[in-house]
């Protein structure tokens, strides 16, 4: 066999994915359906009840559609990105095989015989160049696919993403810590502003009494981000069994919140009242449900793995609907049990006094859930972000020149602090997901898969040609899908924009 049909043959046969063990596409489902079902969840019902039941129905299913559109444009970005360096890997292959042997060979790609399969044939036959069997991060793509203004947007925006993540994450922890050693809000006050005046502790003792709710808060969050920052100077990976423990409570979690719910329901009747319409609460419901729908950024390590990919988009799609029907029982149901809803679902399984001890130790685990899960999570998000700054303002093929102090130092200090500061003074998780999802969320979801995919076509028909087919192309492949995208990601926008500075005046 000529050795550049050989060398073929082995681009073709060998494993692009990175050593690991792969598993099946129900097991990646699984993966998929945890990683988009997290912490954004516990903010639904409380942005289902406030934009209405009816319109809120209409949005997350359409927010929905949205988000499985993109993840369509993201699958099919990452085949272009193998076929690119399958590509690459075949010309140097092609300029070896010139080198090491002065005969004629064959001038054409499109080979039969010893191939198993050609590498390019025509329109009617699926490339070998196309694949997702090599795992290509959104930051890989930005580099193969867009200019270097485009990799500044790129990584300006996930960075400020993850900014916002670390931040909702700090926030959700010192409140949730505040309300379990807080003595609880009377029910005569809905204010939530006038809740952080109050006195933390229900009690004589003058001492005590000169801790407000807000300085818990504070003190609470200073604790947390004082024992979780130090880890972002490492490199920390989740374990295989802490992700089973954290995934494990996580579902308890939401089980037992729809089964209380539901309890209350059945038992007490609808507590809540929420309208049908309410358009004034539609940022902010926007930004809960992309925030819910985030898995963009990190969908390419999940899928990598997963054996038999062939009608990986259909399996996408079952995932998505099975999620926007948990996240509609979650939200009518919360909506309607409680007559007043927290901005985190969990705090409203603040512990009661009361005589069922197994009850008591319930509404603990459920009001200190977001401390168990986002401590886990927090490191991994902060380690990220910081990789992500060094990738942005230094050359991370010659880290080791950089002295220590802008190695080590600071850009782990500069993760840290700056969601500090912000949650600090500001501890308004409703606001920070209005933000981080509708701006930075709309860029990770929408802007950045768009922008890919329409550049990852061009990229690759220039130069593989149009005969080649590219059996992961997106459902939504016409240009006008593209387009409709963008347009509704402006409209969003601009919306949310309006509502906030209709709020300020």
């Amino acid at each position: 066999m000529p050795r550049r049909l050989w060398g073929i043959r082995r681009l073709l046969k060998m494993p692009l994915a990175e050593a690991g063990d792969q598993y099946s596409i129900w097991i990646g489902l699984i993966y998929v359906f945890n990683l988009i079902v997290g912490t954004g969840a516990l903010t639904l019902p409380a942005a289902f009840a406030k934009a209405g039941w009816v319109l809120s129905t209409i949005s997350l299913v359409f927010l929905a559609f949205m988000s499985f559109l993109n993840a369509t444009y993201v699958i099919e970005t990452m085949a272009c990105s193998n076929a690119v360096y399958k590509w690459k890997r075949l010309q140097a292959i092609k300029r070896e095989s010139i080198q090491n042997h002065d005969s004629d060979e064959e001038q054409h790609v499109c080979q039969h015989g010893d191939l198993e399969e050609p590498l390019v044939c025509g329109d009617t036959v699926p490339s070998r160049y196309y694949s997702l069997d090599r795992r290509v991060e959104l930051g890989e793509m930005a580099n193969l696919f867009y200019n270097r203004t485009g990799r500044i947007l790129f990584y300006c925006t996930l960075c400020i993403y993850l900014y916002g993540d670390l931040s909702i994450y700090s926030a959700a922890v010192a409140k949730s810590i505040m309300d379990v050693i807080c003595s609880p809000v009377p029910s005569n006050i809905t204010d939530s502003n006038e809740w952080d005046e109050l006195a933390c502790f229900n009690t004589s003792t003058s001492s005590l009494h000169a801790y407000t709710r807000l300085e818990v808060y504070r003190i609470a969050l200073l604790t947390f981000v004082g024992l979780m920052g130090p880890f972002v100077f490492f490199n920390v990976q989740k374990t295989k069994y802490l992700q089973l423990f954290t995934t494990g409570m996580r579902w308890l979690a939401f089980a037992i919140m729809i089964s209380m719910a539901i309890r209350l329901l059945a038992g007490s009747g609808a507590q809540g009242h929420p309208a049908a319409v309410h358009l004034s609460g539609l940022p902010t419901l926007f930004g809960a449900c992309v925030y819910s729908f985030m898995c963009h950024h990190s969908l390419p390590g999940l899928i990598s793995p997963i054996r038999g990919k062939t009608h990986l988009p259909l399996y996408i799609a079952l995932d998505y609907s099975l999620i926007t029907l948990f996240y509609l029982l979650l939200a009518f149901s919360g909506a309607f049990a409680f007559a007043h809803l927290n901005d985190l679902y969990t705090l409203n399984f603040v512990p009661k006094d009361n005589e069922n001890l197994l009850l008591e130790i319930v509404e603990y685990f459920l009001a200190l859930f977001p401390v168990f899960t986002l401590s886990t999570s927090f490191p991994i998000i902060a380690i990220t972000l910081r990789n992500n700054l060094q990738s942005l303002f230094l050359d991370m093929s010659q880290l080791e020149s950089y002295n220590f102090v802008l190695r080590k130092l600071l850009f782990p200090i500069v993760t840290v602090v700056p969601p500090l500061l912000l949650t600090y003074y500001l501890e308004d998780i409703g606001v920070l997901i209005e933000f981080t999802g509708s701006f930075a969320g709309t860029g990770i979801q929408y802007l950045i898969p768009t922008f890919l995919v329409m550049s990852a076509r061009r990229h690759c028909n220039n130069l593989l040609g149009l005969g080649v087919v590219n059996k992961y192309k997106s459902l939504f492949s016409h240009t006008a899908w593209a387009i409709f995208v963008l347009l509704w990601a402006f409209v969003c926008t601009t919306l949310v924009i309006v509502n906030m500075v209709e709020k300020k005046s």
